[in-house]
């Protein structure tokens, strides 16, 4: 627990359809303990199954995101107990969540948090926030995604950078590089995530979550196969009560209220 015996994870649900996850250990940067890491699992694991939540904003506050793992848990470890701490099992809620998540960045997203900001779907940055992978510079290397999410984002010539030097990169930079999906002011980064937010839970929740799912399923896959995926998507799509409700708005200028069927 934090300070004031708060949780290392904050839920709330700031308007309809979205929930909040804040991290919340300010004291320790918002480091990644194995405590925060599974009761934010749960929270993930919880929503996903939450028929009224449409979107999910995860932030770190105004000052920092996650300033990576937390070393003082760490610097003892033997491989078999990092090996059975399973952390893929933890992170897999995340990973695997079918609906929208917007990160909301401000500050430091190092090492751990810059793998959590890149398991958002997409990423709303301060101009002085910042992303690193820095761990070759404690003698180890990134273990939940640093390498293989980060090269999918920015490409092999800078996820090599970034992962052999330890060196920070500007959330310009990030942005630039196709990590970050919107470039704000530090003061605006909250409520231009929220914004995003609002707007996906207005959207048909079944639409989101098929695009979302053929996204991330096509990236790897060859063109034709992901084409396919696309195409089958798309066609169980006009199965759904959103899809008539969608289209007879349009047709009759009116707003759509989409019901998630």
């Amino acid at each position: 627990m934090t300070d004031k015996n708060q949780p290392s994870v904050i839920l709330s649900f700031p308007e309809a359809g979205v929930a909040e996850l804040r991290l919340n250990r300010p004291h320790a940067t918002n480091a990644l303990s194995l405590e925060l890491q599974t009761l934010l699992s749960k929270h993930f694991t919880d929503l996903a199954n939450n028929k009224d939540v449409r979107c999910i904003l995860l932030t770190g506050g105004e000052k920092v995101f996650a300033a990576g793992g937390d070393i003082k848990g760490l610097i003892d470890a033997d491989p078999i107990e990092i090996y059975q701490r399973h952390t893929e099992r933890l992170w897999a809620p995340i990973e695997q969540c079918p609906k929208p998540v917007v990160a909301a960045v401000s500050g430091y997203a190092f090492g751990g948090g810059c793998e959590l900001a890149m398991l958002a779907d997409i990423i709303i940055a301060g101009k002085t926030a910042s992303f690193c992978q820095p761990e070759i510079s404690i003698g180890i290397m990134p273990g939940i995604g640093g390498t293989q999410r980060l090269v999918r984002a920015v490409g092999k010539a800078k996820a090599m950078q970034m992962a052999l030097t330890g060196k920070p990169i500007s959330a310009h930079d990030a942005w630039v590089g196709g990590l970050v999906s919107e470039l704000c002011e530090d003061d605006e980064v909250y409520t231009k995530a929220l914004a995003n937010c609002r707007r996906i839970a207005r959207m048909p929740p079944l639409a989101a979550e098929q695009i979302k799912e053929v996204i991330l399923a096509g990236m790897d896959a060859p063109l034709a196969s992901a084409m396919a995926l696309e195409r089958k998507a798309n066609a169980l799509l006009f199965a759904s009560q959103d899809q008539r409700e969608g289209m007879e708005a349009f047709l009759q200028k009116r707003h759509p209220e989409f019901k998630g069927k």
